[in-house]
This record gives structure tokens, C-alpha cells and sequence, in this order.
């Protein structure tokens, strides 16, 4: 009998030795070999490719400065539990990556507390001004939804939750948490980029100028260096000749990206030229055209203006490549208000707002990286476009009007006194109609047959007749790219700022993604196309059968760990009866 309780007392403590040695040579194996399990559906905490890549290369402390946290409404809290569990994720990946949770509601003097909250405004951190019911009595909370990244002496603002015009609260969230991977991933990529990527802002035909494109080429410049280009007939202003073993030289693309931002003067062939040769050779670019010229200016001193045909003589570049703008404007019931004069008390007008159909507000709907999850875009006598035959050109809508739009053609007569009639709905009924596109792959030149005869002998030129794979978009709106000016003081406001309705629309994210989508080459744009399912429960069936799911969510966990405690001992019993037995006999 003895000697069987010695067995067995054998057995255990081989087994025990066993399980610690595999335990042990599974650490050791799982030291070399890194590996990280996502269960959950649609992989919400699985990194991108280009995210792992960017955080392996890092070479310093990239460190996160979250200011969300703290007594949060729920909603914000699980955008900090969210964004922590990122960090985390980003960590796992990189000793690299440290961050740190701020409450600011901490700060006990509110003096102290006011200028800090002064201090993240100027750093590019946008506050939210919340009103929080507690016992029922109603509180004033500021919260900054949004993080400082530093890395060497650098820094740049993330903001954690997006602002999204006519969105359900829980989706607006949801959007957020979507795009969480991308805001951190790329706020850390541009500040450890060495070089950055060369873009040029076209000028010379009566394009945006330096004030009116203002906020964007600021905005720019921070993942970028921008130049301003006035390509004048020279070769050489969009690219550089590099020597070749050849009789001639060769010619290299100076920028990745360039903007052509609302020009009203015609393009001459030669400049056009140029530019699709930029193309031929893999450039990349974003066209900000108005197919009309309509002027608010005009309108408001006169209360009536002509909506007239802009020939910039782009419009045969552009159906080469795909794409054809047309000549008309929209109106739509979904749009921006406008203040109107409707009378006089003593020196001081009296105006009211109402809403300006030739001002579409855009809600972006599609789900692309550049514009999911975006916040609505507003726009100014805004034209519609159509895609054409362009073999290996891929075509993707990014932008459409309401399905509660419809389009006049030019010329046309545009008059303030439409605001005084109600809006006959059933006649805007023809929308949505596509206002941007996205063009990818392989172009053929517009100047295939049609060198300018001065350039044409040029042997330097190395005409090229079919692009390299690159990319365009064309957006039938340059204002779209307008910052507006302070009313007293005169200096450009942040793009998307309306300072009439005090609302900011999503313009400059629209602008960057579209630069960042083409100027791109790691695909961390693509993240942004993730979605996150948004699971809600039901909070009727809640408030009902609250007793219910409080019992089913306390009670039935320790009945089963009851259940499964006396059945395990009954286990144990049984084997233990059955050893002994053996023994005895």
C-alpha cells in the first residue's frame, strides 16, 4: 500500500516537473517568436502593416499626451479605454512608445486650470464643453478629446474625437474609435519622418492665393514641404534633370503631389503640357476646378449675379484622363445658411439666416479612406461631374449631394429672392449627383498626338505617351479649399471654420486625406477604411427587465462556478475512491 502511494505521489510530482519545463520552453520560444492573438470579428486590435512597420523602426521615445481622463461621461471614458488599449497595442510592438493619462480637472486653482486649458488651445488641441446631469442637478464640464505627440523636440495635436454634423452621438464615437489607429500611427509617422515628401501648389492663373489658401498650405506643411509654383512655360519648374549614360538627360519629378486650387484663367498648351508630362512620370495630383464662376461678392451688393461657364481649357486634359466636369450648378435642400438683410432698426440691419441652396453641405456616405468617418464638407456654387471611358483608369465616387438636390446649367441668373419663396421639394428630387472622384491606375497623355510644336523638337523632353501607375482627384468645387476671413481684423480663420453659423465642417480633413491618399506609399491611409461594428444595446428592453439581466449577470456566474466546483470534487472522488480501491486489492 505504501508503495503505491509512493507511485502515485511519483506520478504527481513527474507530471508537475513536466508542465513547469513546457511552461518554461514555451517562454523561451515565445521570446524569439512574437505572435499576438485578435478574436474579436472584424479585428479591432490587430495593427495595420504600415502601423507595425513604423513602430519597429522607431528609434527614440515617440511619447503620447492624453488628456482625456478622469470623471468622464461614459462615452468619453470608453474613448479613453479605447485609446489606452491602443497604446498598449502600439507598446507591444515598441519599448519605444510611452504615454501618460492627464486630468486636467485635477488642477484645484481655476485660474491655473483656465490657462491650461488656454495653453492646449494654442498647441492645437480643440476643447468640448459638456453639460452633465449629477443627481439631478446640471454641471458645466470641459474635457480636451485629444492628445500632444512629442518626439525630439517636436510635437503635433491629435484630436481623438471627431466632429460630425448630423450624426447620432453613439456613431459619431463609434467613427472615432475607427479611426484611432490611424490619428496616433500618423501623428508618430510624420514626426519621426527625416525627409519630408516635396508638394507644390500651382500658381499663375489666377489660382487661391497665399491668404485664401492659408490654413491649408499651414496644415500642409506640416507633413510636407509646400512650395508655391508658377510653372510658366518651363520645363524644369515640375521637374529636375538628372545626367544618363545617353546622348540626353533625363527628367525626374521634383514634387509628389501638386494642387491646382480654383484657377480662373485659361491654362495655355504648354503649361498643360508640363503638367500631364508630371503625370506620364508618376506625379500625382488633386484638381480643385469650379466648372462656373459664380461671385458672392457681386451677390451681396447687388443681390443678384450671373452663374457663367469657366473656361480654364483643362476640361480636354481631364476627359483624357476620365473625368468630365459639367457646366451647371447645384442646388441643394441640404446646405449651408447665409445671413440676409431683411430690415433696418435705427443704423443697425436686421439679418436672419436661411439656407443657400447654391451652398450644398456635403455628408459624406461612402466608405473610402479618405472621406469615412469625415465630417460634413460645406461648398459654394458647386458643379457636378461625370466619369467617361479611360482605359486602365479606375474610377471611385468619393463625394455626392443629397438625393434632395437638383442642377441649373449655365449661364443662369443666380437671385437672394429665391429665399423669400418655400422651396418646392418634389422639384428636388434628382439628386444625389458625384461631385469628387478618385482616378487610379495607368493614364494615356492628352498630348499624345498634339505635342506643342515649340516643345516638340525639344529632344530633352523624353516624351512619355502612358503614365507609370499614379493617381488624380478632382473635386468640381476650388472653394472647397477657401479659408474665410475675420470679419474685423482681417486674418485667415482655420479651414472648414464658417464664422456666420460659428460651425466647423471637415474641409482641411478632406484636403489632407486626399494629399496623404496620394502622396502615400506605406498604405497607413488605408486603416482609415476600417469599420467597427456598433453594437447598442436595447435600452427599452433594459429599463424593462432591469431585475432580470442584474440577476442573470450576478447570480447565474457564481451558480456555475458552484456547479462546477461540486461536480470537479465528485470527479476527484471517483479517481480518488478508484486509486485506493486498486491499492487495497
Amino acid at each position: 500500500m505504501n508503495s503505491g502511494k509512493k507511485n502515485i505521489k511519483r506520478g504527481n510530482i513527474i507530471r508537475l516537473l513536466l508542465s513547469i519545463a513546457i511552461i518554461i520552453l514555451l517562454n523561451i520560444i515565445a521570446s524569439f517568436i512574437f505572435t499576438r492573438f485578435d478574436l474579436t470579428a472584424e479585428k479591432r486590435y490587430s495593427l495595420s502593416p504600415a502601423t507595425k512597420k513604423a513602430l519597429k523602426n522607431l528609434n527614440d521615445i515617440v511619447f503620447f499626451k492624453i488628456y482625456l481622463f478622469g470623471n468622464l461621461p461614459p462615452g468619453f471614458q470608453r474613448l479613453s479605454n479605447e485609446t489606452r488599449e491602443m497604446l498598449d497595442e502600439f507598446r507591444a510592438y515598441s519599448d519605444n512608445i510611452q504615454y501618460e493619462f492627464v486630468d486636467l480637472s485635477k488642477i484645484p486653482n481655476e485660474k491655473d486650470r483656465n490657462d491650461a486649458y488656454r495653453l492646449l488651445v494654442e498647441r492645437g488641441l480643440q476643447p468640448t464643453d459638456l453639460r452633465v446631469n449629477n443627481k439631478g442637478e446640471s454641471s458645466q464640464l470641459i474635457i480636451f478629446p485629444g492628445a500632444l505627440v512629442s518626439y525630439r523636440g517636436k510635437e503635433l495635436p491629435v484630436q481623438l474625437l471627431m466632429a460630425q454634423l448630423q450624426q447620432d452621438p453613439n456613431m459619431v464615437l463609434n467613427n472615432s474609435i475607427q479611426t484611432l489607429e490611424y490619428n496616433l500611427a500618423s501623428a508618430m509617422k510624420n514626426l519621426t519622418t527625416v525627409i519630408k515628401p516635396q508638394i507644390a501648389i500651382i500658381e499663375g492663373h489666377d489660382e487661391l492665393d497665399k491668404q485664401e489658401s492659408f490654413d491649408l498650405q499651414n496644415s500642409l506643411s506640416d507633413f510636407y514641404n509646400v512650395e508655391r509654383v508658377t510653372i510658366n512655360n518651363k520645363i524644369t519648374s515640375l521637374a529636375i534633370r538628372i545626367k544618363t549614360d545617353s546622348a540626353h538627360d533625363a527628367l525626374i519629378n521634383k514634387y509628389r503631389a501638386i494642387i491646382i486650387a480654383k484657377p480662373k484663367k485659361a491654362f495655355d498648351e504648354r503649361d498643360k503640357f508640363l503638367i500631364d508630362q508630371f503625370i506620364m512620370r508618376g506625379g500625382k495630383v488633386l484638381w480643385l476646378i469650379d466648372p462656373v464662376f459664380a461671385s458672392m461678392d457681386s451677390l451681396q451688393k447687388y443681390n443678384t449675379t450671373m452663374g457663367l461657364p469657366n473656361d480654364v481649357n483643362l476640361e480636354d486634359m481631364l476627359f483624357n484622363y476620365g473625368v468630365r466636369l459639367n457646366a451647371n450648378l447645384v442646388q441643394d435642400l441640404s446646405a449651408l445658411p447665409i445671413p440676409v438683410k431683411t430690415g433696418q432698426v435705427g443704423n443697425q440691419p436686421q439679418m436672419d439666416f436661411f439656407k443657400w441652396w447654391f451652398f450644398p453641405v456635403i455628408i459624406p456616405s461612402i466608405s473610402h479612406p479618405i472621406v469615412n468617418g469625415l465630417n460634413a464638407i460645406k461648398t459654394e456654387f458647386l458643379s457636378t461631374l461625370d466619369t467617361v471611358t479611360a482605359t486602365g483608369v479606375k474610377k471611385t465616387y468619393l463625394l455626392e449631394t443629397s438625393k434632395y438636390s437638383r442642377t441649373v446649367n449655365a449661364p443662369t441668373l443666380i437671385d437672394l429672392e429665391i429665399l423669400k419663396k418655400k422651396p418646392n421639394e418634389r422639384s428636388f428630387n434628382k439628386g444625389p449627383f458625384p461631385i469628387a472622384v478618385l482616378l487610379e491606375g495607368t493614364f494615356t497623355s492628352a498630348f499624345l498626338y498634339r505635342i506643342p510644336p515649340e516643345l516638340s523638337e525639344n529632344p530633352d523632353l523624353a516624351f512619355r505617351a502612358k503614365s507609370k501607375p499614379t493617381k488624380m482627384i478632382v473635386i468640381a468645387d476650388g472653394d472647397i479649399a477657401k479659408n474665410q476671413f475675420h470679419f474685423s481684423q482681417g486674418y485667415p480663420l482655420p479651414l472648414g471654420y464658417d464664422q456666420y453659423t460659428r460651425q466647423t465642417f471637415g474641409n482641411k480633413d478632406l484636403l489632407l486625406n486626399s494629399v496623404n491618399y496620394l502622396c502615400d506609399e506605406t498604405g497607413l491611409i488605408s486603416v482609415r477604411s476600417r469599420e467597427l461594428k456598433l453594437r447598442m444595446l436595447d435600452t427599452e428592453r433594459i429599463d424593462k427587465q432591469r431585475l432580470f439581466w442584474q440577476l442573470i449577470n450576478t447570480v447565474v456566474p457564481v451558480l456555475i462556478i458552484i456547479a462546477f466546483g461540486l461536480v470537479l470534487s465528485r470527479i476527484r472522488r471517483r479517481i480518488y475512491t478508484r486509486s485506493t480501491t486498486k491499492i487495497s486489492s
